[in-house]
């Protein structure tokens, strides 16, 4: 009669030790059924479920294996497993798989506490929890310091919009971020990413710069508020504030552009995305010329923005061919996806405002970024705690894999 056995080891990590433990199981012809390990400080948790066959005995092998893993310094428990109990296992392989994925600038045990109990409070189980950020001093903290730690949970969630909101509420009360993602085969396959230029990509408005230069700072700052808290259509307020710029200097638009704030994370995010083969994209209700720096810059493949109408070196007031609103931004989406042969669930849209709302929704990824209520709660995704290399830990990519 087969035997169904599992195998827990534990002890200080040193090179050679699984593969010791895996040697006796050879010997005797074990089937491994199951395993996993994990290294936390430099100390060893193995797990391996194994099936010794009809051919053998259970004693000897265990045996063994526990004067090797005392001779290694090692702990040893074993469980048996009865074929009831393992068939329950097995059939527990078809429930969905889910990614929580917990964003902070230090993560305490009171937000794992908090995370941890809206997962078990949907009856959903953590199969595996793996850190993505890199390892963090205890002096010398930075003010941008970054923690990751992504739970893989398996099960059905009932009701998807009361977990969420219940995820929500934890990001507010504790100021960190939480994603909630279907582990997909689309999860670690995207292949585009486009982003909205104003407060996103940059930390800055550039209209209301303008605005400033022009002497009409508070009138044009109070429209954008509007706008992109969704109270204003945006293509009408665009119309308004540009028609305040009439008569400023066209010299004022380099000396703006030169001294654009990007916004943290932009350039490590772009340069890795580039490493690994994306696509990026500008969709801005700006203007092309701060659109085309920002390409030069970050090294963008696409720009689409508002051609700012200038005449005898003088702001007209008035904008080129068809402004890029919220629904222009989801077309632009649509054609630059389908130019690359990618598809849509490919995709991933990073912006702030309302106007960003068309593609945020039909991203495979839409991620809202330190964005107007309005949009955070709207969108899938969110991030306001990091800098925008946040959206790698999204994308499974950890800070030991990332240049």
């Amino acid at each position: 009669m087969k035997e169904i056995i599992l195998i827990n080891v534990a002890g200080d990590d040193k090179p050679g030790l699984t593969s010791s433990v895996t040697e006796i199981l050879a010997g005797y012809e074990v089937n491994i059924l199951d395993i996993g390990q994990a290294v936390i400080h430099d100390t060893l948790s193995l797990g391996i479920l194994v099936e010794v066959p009809a051919t053998a005995e259970s004693s000897p092998v265990l045996k063994d294996i526990l004067f090797r893993t005392h001779e290694l310094g090692l702990t040893v428990r074993f469980s048996p497993i009865d074929e009831q109990s393992y068939g329950h296992w097995v059939l527990g392989q078809g429930k969905p798989r889910h990614i929580v994925t917990l964003l902070a600038r230090m993560i305490t045990a009171e937000h794992l506490s908090a995370v941890t109990a809206v997962v078990a409070n949907n009856s959903l189980n953590i199969d595996r929890i793996d850190r993505l950020s890199g390892r963090v001093p205890l002096d010398n903290v930075q003010e941008q310091t970054k923690a990751c730690v992504e739970f893989s949970v398996r099960g059905e969630v009932v009701d998807t919009p009361a977990f969420r909101s219940q995820l929500m509420e934890l990001t507010s009360r504790f100021d960190i971020d939480i994603a909630f993602q279907e582990d997909n085969m689309f999860r670690r396959n995207r292949r585009l990413v486009v982003f909205d230029m104003d407060s996103t990509l940059i930390e800055a408005e550039v209209i209301d710069e303008l605005a400033k230069a022009a002497g009409v700072g508070d009138q044009v700052a109070e429209i954008t508020e509007r706008a992109m808290g969704g109270e204003l259509d945006f293509t009408e307020s665009f119309a308004a504030r540009v028609a305040l710029l009439k008569g400023l200097d066209e010299s004022v638009l380099a000396d703006i552009a030169k001294n654009l704030p990007v916004t943290e994370g932009a350039e490590k995010l772009v340069s890795n995305l580039k490493r690994l083969g994306y696509k990026t994209a500008i969709l801005s209700g700006g203007f092309n010329y701060f659109g085309e720096y920002l390409q030069r810059k970050l090294d963008i493949d696409y720009v689409y923005a508002n051609d700012l109408e200038i005449v005898d070196g003088k702001v007209t007031g008035n904008v080129i061919g068809r402004v890029v609103d919220g629904a222009r931004k989801a077309e632009l989406l649509k054609s630059i996806a389908e130019q690359e042969n990618i598809s849509l669930e490919q995709s991933i849209a990073v912006g702030d405002g309302a106007n960003d709302l068309p593609m945020l929704s039909i991203a495979g990824l839409g991620i809202a970024f330190r964005a107007k209520p309005i949009v955070k709660e709207s969108a899938k995704q969110s991030i306001s705690t990091l800098g925008l290399d946040g959206i790698l830990y999204l994308l499974g990519i950890g800070d030991r894999h990332s240049a």
